[in-house]
């Protein structure tokens, strides 16, 4: 097989800086956009990946949207976990805790509301502020870890690409980066998370910072180094693959995204109607991506895991635990929203990531990395899926 990435076959575009060579190492994790379905459920896979040894082996997470959440959370925490025979002690405390406070507050509701009738006070500023008190407080992209490095991508609506937040630099491909930024880690995920058209734009003042200008950087002026308007970052890459796929050969993808139903009286309206098909574009974006995801692994081009909220566990055939399909497909049509959540369905959304991560570990040829970590249960025995 070449060394080079087939552009038709890769689920992600090659760019001018990119060398097209095929990473010969490195483990990558991608985690979904999906509101707070997502985050939560992305909490029940990173569970068993922890008990797995496999967060320590991590060289890179990429986030889109409510995965952007849960990776922040690990990301700030990264550093005080006491990771013993590479398994995080207390990782309940420090990740599992603090993101189920987060999915049992409104935020969507509130942030719209108060944006629309205070003038000066932005929706995307309104969820900056709530992720604050609850989860980031004042910690900036330098507080993160060196490794493994955690990508937060948001969709520039003014290049149409995405731009790209971490501790080394914030970038986009057209526009160019700034070294070393100092922004909030809120700041960020805000913008990650800026789920259109409610959410949608967060805006970044950049025009102070120092850009640096690189080879391929078309967009290098002023106009689009000043005030930047950004969206979810699951507009442009609905899976966060991009920044993992050209780096890592080993790609673990977590998707907590939703699923588009089928309507026999489809809104005529403009406002829904365009939501309607917004939600045809992401659902083939989406399926066309996972194919070829799969296909990749199929073809040996990387190796790793495609699991999803929406996978059933037939698909696993070494599944050593159980959930009903009926039970899985009421988890998955939890509404992508940022509405406080029940904490029944917290606890049957992360036992359900929990399960279907251990099967994809063994189903996709990982088994031999569990480590002699059995999945004996449920991280909520009580929340059974079947």
């Amino acid at each position: 097989m070449s060394d080079k990435v087939s552009d038709a076959a890769s689920p992600v575009r090659m760019i001018p800086s990119d060398s097209g060579e095929r990473p010969l190492a490195g483990l990558g994790l991608c985690l979904s956009g999906g509101g707070y379905r997502a985050m939560v459920f992305h909490l029940g896979v990173l569970w068993r990946l922890n008990e797995t040894g496999q967060l320590t082996e991590l060289d890179r997470v990429s986030s889109v949207s409510g995965g952007s959440i849960t990776a922040g959370v690990l990301a700030k925490n990264w550093a005080h976990l006491e990771f013993r025979n590479g398994v995080a002690q207390n990782f309940v405390d420090l990740c599992v805790e603090p993101v189920r406070r987060m999915a049992s507050t409104d935020i969507d509701i509130a942030a719209v509301a108060l944006g629309m009738l205070i003038p000066g006070v932005s929706i995307s500023n309104r969820v900056a502020k709530a992720y604050r008190r609850i989860l980031f407080g004042k910690a900036t992209l330098q507080d993160l870890p060196d490794s493994p490095r955690f990508v937060f991508n948001a969709t520039n609506l003014e290049s149409g690409a995405l731009l790209r937040f971490s501790k080394p630099y914030l970038a986009d491909y057209r526009v160019g980066k700034i070294d070393s930024p100092d922004l909030w880690i809120a700041t960020a995920v805000a913008a990650s998370s800026a789920f259109p058209p409610f959410l949608s734009p967060a805006t970044l003042d950049l025009e102070d910072e120092e850009w640096v200008t690189e080879p391929g950087n078309d967009l290098a002026t002023p106009d689009f180094r000043g005030e930047i308007q950004l969206s979810d970052g699951g507009v442009y890459d609905n899976l966060g693959l991009e920044t993992v796929w050209k780096k890592c050969k080993t790609i673990l993808v977590s998707d907590g995204g939703g699923h588009m139903a089928a309507d026999a009286t489809p809104p005529t309206d403009w406002a829904r109607q365009l939501r309607r098909v917004l939600d045809v574009e992401d659902n083939q974006v989406r399926a066309l991506r996972k194919r070829q995801v799969v296909g990749a692994f199929q073809s040996g081009d990387r190796t790793g895991m495609y699991v999803g909220i929406r996978s059933h566990i037939s698909d696993f055939p070494t599944s050593v635990l159980s959930a009903d399909p009926v039970t899985v497909t009421r988890l998955a049509a939890t509404p992508t929203r940022l509405d406080a959540m029940d904490p029944a369905l917290q606890e049957q959304l992360i036992n359900w990531g929990y399960v279907v991560c251990d099967a994809g570990l063994r189903s996709f040829h990982l088994a031999d990395d569990l480590r002699g970590a059995p999945a004996t249960g449920l991280p909520y025995p009580h929340r059974t899926l079947t």
